[in-house]
């Protein structure tokens, strides 16, 4: 059996920072305690050198394109770049091409995954307005969510008939996870720019466009409905002040039935940016006011917002040049989320005890996930190393994104990502991909 221990460490989890060693056995955490020696032949040591060792991060949403859309990202790509920024585990979004609104595809992805994906993965079961006894069919014991695009999406995936949102918010007994922008609003508001501007439509109206109404719309309907049908509802990448009336902090995130989510680019940018990066950070729903931006900090901090995710979602730079109403919103982030919530730390924003809560043991709270997102004996050695103050450029030669941008390009982190370990097996190690292959399909305890 490969054994490994991790010396010296400064762990973050479950609300301590507090150091130890680590024994892992296989693939899992085998013990966890203040002095462990190595008392079996060829047992690997890591010595951390005090460095900070955290749960691997689960990624609650992100896009990795494959199949169909494979020249932007794919499993294997994307997947490396997770690694690299410190994410074991992710899962995966329907609107691929085909969609995963079938078990057949659903299984088709799983047998990609199987094959490339260095982290563990998890795929959202997309619904539609048809597909509801097709949803009925999965297991549930091997998806996160069912995933709903209340707006425009690829494919036919806009689910824009009440009553088959009412049947899917009956009948599903797992998580609803929902994009939330009100479609005919957004319609008008578009039709009223297109008047004045054309095709080419100035960045700067993004979030006039994909507006703060569009949101609360659809979000404030959504959660309605919820409430209706007492479904167990997860509202996707919040970037709106207005929207956190919606949600409660008075009870713990095990009881909640309506959660919530904000992503990096939410946290990280605001209006005022488009004039530098341009379309670059043109996301749906759109990166809105500092205000906006302000108010959801405070709300992951007082709890009103559960987990904090990526939305990873790459293009083509080629595609992100394109005039406005052809270029598609989303943007590379998996690698990039942890030192760019950390550099947030540095700025005395969040404390790390609260990143591990929000990106670690919450989604794997929320979503029921078996054996991650805690450094615990007896669960899944998958594991961080990072350091706190090591100092990088982020450039074109050091992305691992298949579409080989990011709008963090030239910035300067404060902190580095040195080791990640999959199941035990080191994938990531001072800036290389060390071994492939070694994810596994993620189960949920359901």
């Amino acid at each position: 059996m490969k054994r490994t221990i991790i010396k010296n460490a400064k762990i973050i989890n479950e609300g301590e920072i507090f150091e130890s060693d680590i024994l892992i056995e296989g693939q899992y955490i085998s013990k966890v305690a203040k002095s462990i020696s190595p008392n079996f032949p060829n047992t690997i040591i890591i010595d951390a050198e005090g460095n900070y060792v955290i749960p691997g991060l689960i990624d609650d949403q992100v896009h990795f394109r494959e199949p169909g859309l494979t020249y932007k990202g794919n499993i294997y790509s994307e997947s490396r770049a997770a690694v690299a920024g410190g994410v074991t585990s992710y899962f995966e979004m329907p609107n691929t091409t085909p969609n995963t609104t079938s078990i057949k595809e659903l299984n088709n992805k799983f047998n990609i995954a199987n094959d490339s994906s260095i982290a563990n993965y998890a795929f959202m079961f997309g619904g539609t307005n048809s597909n509801i006894d097709e949803i009925l069919r999965t297991n549930i014991c091997e998806i996160p969510a069912v995933k709903l695009f209340l707006g425009s999406s690829t494919g036919n995936m806009l689910v824009d008939d009440l009553d088959s949102l009412e049947k899917i918010f009956s009948n599903v007994e797992i998580p609803i996870a929902v994009h939330c922008e009100d479609e005919q609003t957004v319609k008008n508001n578009l039709k009223l720019h297109f008047d004045t501007f054309g095709n080419d439509i100035p960045i700067n109206y993004h979030p006039i466009i994909r507006s703060e109404e569009a949101c609360f719309i659809s979000s404030s309907m959504a959660v309605s409905l919820a409430k209706k049908t007492g479904a167990r509802l997860h509202v996707f990448h919040l970037s709106t002040a207005r929207e956190l009336e919606l949600f409660s902090n008075t009870i713990p995130l095990k009881e909640k039935k309506i959660t919530s989510e904000v992503c990096i680019h939410h946290l990280t940018f605001c209006d005022q940016d488009y004039d530098k990066y341009g379309s670059k950070i043109k996301w749906n729903p759109s990166i809105k006011s500092a205000n906006d931006r302000d108010k959801l900090w405070e709300a992951l901090n007082n709890d009103l917002i559960d987990v904090i995710a990526t939305d990873h979602a790459p293009h083509t730079i080629e595609e992100k040049q394109n005039p406005y109403t052809s270029c598609p919103s989303g943007g590379p982030l998996v690698q990039h989320s942890l030192v760019s919530i950390l550099e947030a730390h540095h700025n005395g924003k969040i404390s790390l005890e609260t990143i591990i809560q929000k990106m670690c043991h919450n989604p794997a709270i929320l979503f029921d996930v078996n054996k991650r997102g805690y450094l615990k004996e007896g669960y899944y050695a998958d594991l961080v190393i990072f350091n706190l103050n090591n100092p990088w450029k982020v450039s074109k030669e050091n992305l691992m994104y298949k579409c080989n941008w990011s709008p963090f390009e030239d910035t300067t982190f404060k902190s580095r990502v040195l080791h990640t370990i999959v199941n035990g097996n080191t994938v990531f190690k001072d800036g290389v991909i060390v071994e492939s292959k070694m994810g596994q399909k993620i189960e949920f305890n359901r």
